[in-house]
């Protein structure tokens, strides 16, 4: 369980460091990708996005 408490871990700072790099190339910014305010608070659901960084990584899985 630890270990994978780690790769969660690891996982959610790779993306936090590459979010910029990601919102330049035009993800987060796709027409599946909703962005509204609600009860005083931004809210972002990144549908499109996670769908085609999923498609990244199952291609990149198959290739190695």
């Amino acid at each position: 369980m630890i270990r994978w408490m780690i790769v969660i871990f690891l996982a959610l700072l790779l993306i936090s460091w590459f979010t910029p790099l990601l919102r330049k190339l035009g993800l987060g910014r796709l027409p599946g990708d909703f962005h509204f305010k609600a009860f005083g608070r931004e809210w972002f659901l990144p549908f499109a996005t996670t769908v085609v960084l999923s498609m990244v990584a199952s291609l990149i899985g198959y290739l190695i």
